[in-house]
């Protein structure tokens, strides 16, 4: 496989050792290779590895088999170029919001001249600037996850990693992070991948969108979709009564439906 600028997922396979002798095949021969500047979305049914793929990208974890390669070089661990925002924001609650955001530069030895223009302007553009001295404890889980978002791109990665960033916040409150989402996939031109259990919200922030099916993990179904470019410059509301939208949607509910059915079903057999 030529390695060029980007990232590949080459054959990675996942198994976990139980303590019991047994073990549990999380992924298995997963393969794919994501151009600099694309965002992706990846959906599946509980225990289709989801979190797993995303982990071993992070260099959280080490594979079983395979390797992913970053820009030509191997992922042994975490680094920089890859930066990640969890479902809850991991952020120092008592610490103010600039220092938040600033933590990366500053970890990384860098002077405040270097990188204060730069965090103003990220405060900015999630729309924190008036609360850059709040503590993080005084924020809605919305504005955390906006604080978690711009403390990431601080750092400058070339890959934005997202595991289930907006699950926990309130319907309104989601849609409007999912329009942040996108204003900042364009404006950064950064590589994103998110990972969700809310299919609409796969649709509308994957122009690529992979479908994953359990177990062992593996690609059920690529998309390539044309919401998340629509969803830049159009209200999502609009994106969504797109003729094409309700049609996917409906494929893929009814494609994981009847994977968990089958989940189901294999548990009530080994029962």
């Amino acid at each position: 496989m030529t390695h060029t600028a980007g990232l590949s997922i080459e054959t990675i396979s996942m198994r976990f050792d139980l303590p019991n002798g047994t073990s549990v095949q999380a992924l298995k021969d997963v393969t794919l290779n994501i151009k600099e500047g694309e965002i992706m979305s990846v959906l599946g049914p509980s225990g289709c590895g989801k979190t797993t793929l995303l982990n071993i990208i992070a260099g959280f974890l080490a594979p079983t088999e395979g390797q992913i390669v970053m820009n030509g070089h191997k992922v042994l661990g975490p680094d920089a170029e890859r930066g990640m925002v969890f479902q809850q924001g991991a952020l120092f609650e008592w610490m103010s919001v600039r220092d938040n955001v600033s933590f990366g530069p500053r970890m990384a030895g860098k002077r405040e001249r270097d990188w204060a223009e730069n965090v103003d302007h990220l405060l900015d553009v999630v729309g924190l600037r008036d609360f850059k001295e709040k503590s993080v404890y005084e924020l809605s889980g919305g504005m955390q996850q906006r604080v978690a978002l711009a403390r990431c791109l601080a750092n400058d990665p070339d890959v934005i990693l997202m595991d289930e960033p907006l699950g926990a916040l309130d319907a309104l409150t989601r849609e409007k992070m999912q329009s942040l989402v996108l204003k900042l996939w364009k404006e950064t031109g950064k590589t994103i991948i998110l990972i969700t259990h809310s299919v609409e919200e796969a649709l509308l922030l994957g122009e690529r969108l992979l479908v994953m099916a359990p177990r062992p993990g593996r690609i059920h179904k690529e998309y390539r979709l044309p919401f998340a470019d629509l969803g830049v410059d159009q209200d999502l509301r609009e994106v969504k009564k797109h003729a094409d939208f309700g049609v996917k949607r409906e494929e893929i509910l009814g494609m994981i439906w009847d994977m968990e059915e089958e989940i189901m079903g294999r548990a009530e057999a080994a029962s």
